[in-house]
């Protein structure tokens, strides 16, 4: 009698990335119509003051009379330009870095940690601030903040990655045979810390968003007429009783993009390391 077939097994969903994709897409999908079409142009007034939600302006007008609704989707691209713009700083900078160091002799390796500690305990208010100072107050001021805040967050992490791989034994396996160290990095370094930087990289994503909203709530980031939902959160305090809309749908639209990112970044963890995957 033949042997009973073996049952293969398929690796499990998971729901957590799909769910996170959802709702980050639909923002996404958002701040990609405002590329092309929004119902009013963002400095257009003449709606009224504070009108309710309803028609023409379905979600009403802030207190200059100005399209929620168009303020909400120039928002969701101001959110995702300000994320995307700050990982790829903190990316490009960091990651270079943390190779340096993680490759580094140990007192070169021990000035860049030190070096690194100082950056990330730096304020990253603060460091817009100088920032603003040096530049202007828009958006860009504010991504390059946060990026550099991000980029000594991101060298640590790569190179706490970097000495942990280095100590294994297919390094130095690679190392006897006569592999060059560039191609160690690129065949073997790379490879083993990509996924721990990709889940790192997308929460820090989230906290670009976070961050871009209260530099723009503390007038540090956008300028009008293109606003983001951090500034209309701050012009919003005033009519938060009597237009409660013009608060509550950027706050919203805020805590569903961070949240799907995050969900992102849990199911690529969970997908990217079977080991921590729950059960379901």
């Amino acid at each position: 009698m033949s042997a009973p077939a073996t049952r293969q097994t398929r690796p499990r969903r998971s729901w957590t990335l799909v769910t996170g994709c959802v709702l980050a897409g639909l923002i996404v999908a958002v701040g990609l119509l405002s590329l092309a079409w929004v119902p009013y142009a963002p400095d257009d007034t003449s709606g009224g003051r504070l009108m309710p939600p309803g028609l023409p302006h379905l979600l009403g007008t802030d207190k200059l009379g100005r399209d929620l609704l168009t303020q909400l989707m120039i928002g969701a691209r101001i959110a995702l330009e300000s994320g995307v713009g700050a990982v790829a700083i903190g990316a490009v900078l960091g990651v270079p870095l943390g190779l340096a160091a993680g490759f580094a002799s140990r007192w070169l390796d021990d000035l860049v940690a030190a070096l690194l500690d100082i950056l990330i305990a730096f304020p990253t208010l603060l460091l817009a601030m100088l920032v603003v100072a040096a530049r202007s107050a828009s958006l860009g001021s504010a991504v390059i903040a946060i990026g550099l805040a991000m980029t000594a967050v991101v060298a640590r992490l790569t190179r706490v990655l970097v000495k942990r791989v280095l100590t294994q034994d297919y390094i130095t396996a690679a190392r006897t045979s006569g592999t060059s160290w560039p191609r160690v990095i690129t065949g073997h370094v790379l490879p083993n810390i990509w996924g721990t930087l990709a889940v790192n990289l997308a929460l820090q994503f989230g906290l670009a968003v976070l961050a871009e909203a209260s530099l723009s709530f503390l007038g540090l980031g956008a300028p009008p007429p293109n606003e983001s939902w951090g500034r209309m959160l701050q012009e919003a305090q005033a009519t938060v009783l009597t237009a409660p809309t013009g608060a509550i749908a950027p706050g919203v639209l805020l805590v569903v993009l961070v949240v799907g990112v995050n969900m992102i970044a849990d199911g690529l963890r969970d997908t990217l390391d079977p080991t921590r995957r729950r059960s379901r």
